[in-house]
C-alpha cells in the first residue's frame, strides 16, 4: 500500500504538473491562433448585472489577494518565515488571507446561484463552464477547509510548498515534502494543476488578456445620438471607457 501511495504522489504532485503546463501552453497557443475572438471571458453581464456584480465582484478580489499571497510565499519563502517568527505578524497573516478566501468562496457560491438560477443566463452556460466551476469551488473550499482546519498555512507553505515548486521549476521534482501533508493538502495542490491544465478551453483563459491598456490609454471620443425629432442631433464628450 505504501508503495502504490508513493507511485501515486510521484504521478499527481511530480508528473502531472509537467503534463499540465505544457497542456496550458500548448493550447492557449492555439486557441489564440485559431479562435482569436473566443480568448475573452465571455461576460453575461448584459443578461443580468445586479447578480453579477455583487457576485464576481468578491470573487475577483479575494481570488487575486489569495494568489498574490501564494506567489509571495513562492518567490520569498524566508521572509515570509521571518514574518511569521512573531506571532501577531502571523495571526493578522493568517486572519487576512481567511478572510480573503472566503470572499473569494461567497462570491463563487453566488455566480454558481446566479448560473443556476437566472434561465437566460443559464441557457449560455457551457458543460465545460460548470465544469470550470466544480473545479473553482472545489479549489475554493478546499483553501477555506485547509486554512481553517490546518491553520499557519502560510509557514508551512513557505517551508514545504514552496521547495516542491521551485524543484518542479528546476526540472528536478522532489515531492517529498509535500507528500507527507494531509490529504487536502494535497487534493488543493493537484486541483491547482487540474485548473491549469484546463485554462485554455475555457472562459478563465480572458486573464491571459485582462485589459490593462485601458488604464493608461489616451481618452476616446464617443458620441451620443439622440432621436429623430430631439432638439440636438447629437452631442460629443471625452470620457474614459
Amino acid at each position: 500500500m505504501t508503495g502504490l501511495a508513493t507511485s501515486l504522489n510521484q504521478i499527481l504532485l511530480g508528473v502531472l504538473p509537467y503534463a499540465a503546463v505544457f497542456t496550458f501552453l500548448l493550447g492557449t497557443i492555439y486557441r489564440y491562433r485559431a479562435q482569436t475572438f473566443t480568448y475573452s471571458s465571455l461576460s453575461s453581464q448584459f443578461l443580468e448585472n445586479r447578480q453579477h456584480f455583487w457576485a464576481v465582484v468578491p470573487f475577483h478580489y479575494g481570488i487575486i489577494v489569495v494568489l498574490i499571497g501564494h506567489l509571495v510565499a513562492f518567490l520569498v519563502p524566508r521572509e515570509i518565515l521571518w514574518w511569521n517568527s512573531r506571532p501577531l505578524r502571523l495571526y493578522i497573516l493568517e486572519a487576512s488571507a481567511l478572510a480573503f478566501g472566503i470572499l473569494a468562496l461567497i462570491g463563487l457560491v453566488a455566480i454558481l446561484a446566479r448560473r443556476s438560477t437566472d434561465s437566460k443566463v443559464k441557457e449560455v452556460t457551457s458543460p465545460a463552464d460548470w465544469l470550470l466551476y466544480g473545479l473553482l469551488l472545489l479549489q475554493v473550499a478546499a483553501g477555506v477547509y485547509v486554512a481553517v482546519v490546518h491553520p499557519w498555512g502560510s509557514s508551512w507553505f513557505a517551508a514545504a510548498a514552496a521547495p516542491y515548486l521551485w524543484s518542479l521549476l528546476k526540472l528536478q521534482p522532489d515531492v517529498s515534502t509535500v507528500a507527507a501533508l494531509p490529504l487536502s493538502v494535497r487534493i488543493h495542490i493537484v486541483n491547482a494543476w487540474l485548473l491549469i491544465g484546463f485554462v485554455p478551453f475555457t472562459r478563465l483563459v480572458h486573464v491571459l488578456v485582462a485589459p490593462n491598456p485601458y488604464l493608461w490609454r489616451r481618452p476616446q471620443v464617443v458620441r451620443w445620438y439622440r432621436r429623430p425629432g430631439a432638439p440636438a442631433a447629437g452631442s460629443a464628450r471625452r470620457s474614459r471607457p
